[in-house]
């Protein structure tokens, strides 16, 4: 009994966690990892895993569930025809690179100093998406050369630092490149699978924590991943229906408010303890 009071309530709350991930991950392009970290961290820690590498975990576990998300996704917008194939091409190689730079960097980082980049970054994403920028566009097309490898590549490396698909930081810079606001969140979902790849891919092999949770593969904890996925894999292709539906403006606002509680919650955790 205690094991399904103790166990049973974690499992509920990653199928929660799981299901809202997947809903925003193709709704609002913002990408599920800024709800599954903190849900991991939280979950995790109430269970006794509160060591140095519990946000190496959260983030790895938070970046294998979108390889899934980010493609389904993808599919439910390319229905629409609204992804950009060419972007997604000529910006694979060096998101990757910056992604897999990512990983090496938050295998050396303390947990702690994991926290507090998770909180600041999820802050200025909280900021504005709370204010509701309107991006205008600067340019009439996408950067290429040296500028689009510097933007593709630092986008995987915050993303992967975070945990998150990268869309709240690559439908900003499409924005501001020309790009329709449907197209820019639907081709942002497949950066989520160009920047978990190599960056998981890199935590399995590379990685080791004796004191990781149970199911733990480098720094992937699988149990938590399948729990995520099993919902996930239904709620985003409904996320990527809706977004083409609805007005997610209020939805945003709304979202935004909800992320800044968390992010400081954790930045207070991790400063104060």
């Amino acid at each position: 009994m205690e094991f399904l009071s103790e166990y049973g309530v974690a499992l509920a709350l990653l199928l929660i966690a799981g299901a809202f991930a997947g809903l925003l991950a193709g709704l609002l392009g913002v990408g599920g990892g800024v709800v599954l970290v903190p849900a991991f961290f939280y979950i995790f820690a109430s269970l006794g895993y509160e060591f140095e590498g519990l946000m190496q975990i959260c983030l790895a576990s938070s970046l294998a569930t979108i390889i899934v998300t980010s493609a389904l996704s993808v599919k439910s917008h390319n229905e629409k025809g609204t992804v950009l194939w060419d972007v997604l091409k000529t910006w694979a190689i060096p998101i990757g690179i910056g992604a897999f730079a990512g990983m090496i960097a938050a295998s050396y980082l303390r947990s702690d100093m994991l926290v507090i980049i998770f909180g600041v970054l999820a802050l200025i994403i909280a900021g504005v998406m709370g204010f509701g920028i309107n991006w205008q566009p600067i340019k009439d097309d996408m950067p290429t050369g040296a500028t689009r490898v510097g933007l593709a590549s630092g986008t995987g490396f915050l993303s992967t630092l975070m945990g998150i698909g990268g869309g709240s930081i690559a439908t900003p810079i499409m924005l501001l490149h020309g790009v329709p606001i449907h197209k820019a969140i639907s081709t942002s979902a497949g950066f989520g699978a160009l920047i978990a790849v190599p960056a998981v891919i890199g935590f399995l092999v590379f990685a080791r924590y004796p004191e990781a949770p149970p199911g733990t593969i480098g720094a992937v904890n699988v149990p938590a991943v399948l729990c995520i996925l099993v919902v996930s894999m239904f709620t985003t292709p409904i996320g990527a229906r809706l977004t083409h539906r609805i007005d997610t403006k209020p939805l945003k606002k709304l979202f935004a408010v909800f992320l800044a509680v968390v992010a400081l919650n954790m930045l207070r955790r991790a400063v104060f303890g």
